[in-house]
């Protein structure tokens, strides 16, 4: 049996992270392990603690108390080791095959040891080598229907929903969300990052008043929504991937708000390669495809058979609400493809096209793709429509 080590905070190095393992009673007794700090992340260390002669290895994540993408000018709170670790739980008793399993957690040091996805890889790295993931829609679809659903008033009642809105309070993570993509990308912030060449397009962000004003619509719906527990930073460096298997990680954002917003982080990342993959852009329209009809599908199915709200089963409402998670996560998405392109943190996808025109191209092209979306999520009806508009852009 595991049990709690009872020591103060400290950052593990290489060699702790090792001894701290050795403690947790997943090794044997005795095993001679070994330690490799593998993280690439912006807010945590990640270790991969090895036995040495089995070959059994599990995954150690702590939380920093600052984000490591700034430093320590910028503190954050331990608590959100504690919320990752108890949403990788509850997501893994919805869907536990695309979740990695949690062996252990201690919330003083911030550590939470799980299943090592290192057979898999980083979705976002493998597309840019080139892989499609053929299953990854299908499961995104699962994950997003199932996490979604369960999590609601329709899947869990009012009730025990109520708690665990308390419980997935998230304030400071929450605050980059509202700030790094609802906010800073749409005023001449000191956190915004991009090329001189994009100038002229992002100062037309930051005087499109009809613009910021639909992203204010979205930041309060943000702020104010509790529809479901999100993952709350579902991007595709989030997302372990191979032929046959996907696992959604990383859930340290996560919070009670509007289930559109996870919905429409995917739709953003998968954009991306629909923006700079000529080669496969069919298969990533695709995919984007996928995940909403197999979202659709799997959210109806729990709709009709396991909803709690007995006077919520209705054609009518089931219709208004997909309509509006669909309409939400296209604004989301469009926040989000604003945020990644000229604001903190971007996406490999992008940054990582190497001729230079072409790489400033395809960002005008997100941030354009990201006004559509913002401005005339409403006008979209579905997602053919969402489609065709995507595949009109990219010519």
């Amino acid at each position: 049996m595991i049990g709690t080590t009872h020591l103060a905070y400290e950052p593990l190095t290489e060699s702790s992270a090792a001894a701290f393992a050795s403690q947790l009673g997943i090794f044997e007794e005795g095993a001679i392990l070994a330690s490799n700090e593998i993280g690439d992340g912006n807010l945590n260390l990640v270790f991969r603690i090895t036995d040495k002669q089995t070959g059994k290895s599990i995954i150690l994540k702590q939380a920093l108390p600052y984000a490591k993408v700034v430093g320590e000018s910028w503190p954050l709170t331990l608590q959100r080791a504690k919320i990752e670790s108890e949403a990788l739980k509850i997501f893994g008793k919805m869907c536990p095959d695309l979740v990695p399993a949690v062996y252990f957690s201690d919330e003083q040091m911030a550590i939470t040891a799980m299943e090592d996805l290192s057979s898999l890889s980083i979705a976002r790295t493998g597309f840019i080598q080139g892989k499609t993931y053929p299953l990854l829609s299908s499961h995104l679809g699962q994950y997003l229907a199932k996490t979604l659903f369960y999590t609601s008033d329709y899947g869990l009642g009012t009730d025990k929903k109520r708690l665990l809105v308390k419980e997935f309070t998230n304030p400071e993570l929450c605050k980059i969300t509202e700030d790094l993509i609802f906010t800073d990308p749409f005023f001449d912030s000191a956190t915004n990052s991009f090329e001189e060449e994009l100038r002229s397009e992002v100062e037309k962000i930051w005087s499109d008043e009809e613009l910021k004003f639909h992203a204010s619509l979205l930041k309060k719906s943000f702020l104010t929504e509790t529809e479901a527990l999100l993952h709350g930073d579902l991007h595709t460096g989030s997302i372990f991937a191979s032929e046959n298997e996907t696992k959604v990680i990383d859930p340290e954002f996560a919070f009670y708000g509007p289930a559109g917003f996870d919905i429409g982080q995917v739709f953003a990342n998968l954009a991306f390669q629909v923006i700079v993959n000529e080669k496969d852009r069919d298969t990533f329209l695709g995919h984007i495809g996928t995940t909403w009809t197999t979202f659709v599908a799997e959210f109806t199915t729990l709709w009709k058979t396991e909803n709690k709200e007995i006077h919520s089963i209705g054609e009518q409402l089931l219709s208004f609400n997909l309509q509006k998670f669909f309409t939400d996560a296209l604004g989301f998405a469009g926040c989000e493809m604003i945020r990644r392109t000229i604001g903190l943190a971007h996406v490999a996808d992008l940054d990582t096209v190497e001729d230079k025109l072409r790489r400033i191209e395809t960002k005008k092209q997100a941030i354009s793709i990201g006004k559509m979306l913002i401005k005339d999520r409403e006008e979209i009806k579905t997602i053919s429509d969402f489609l065709s508009v995507l595949h009109e852009f990219v010519g």
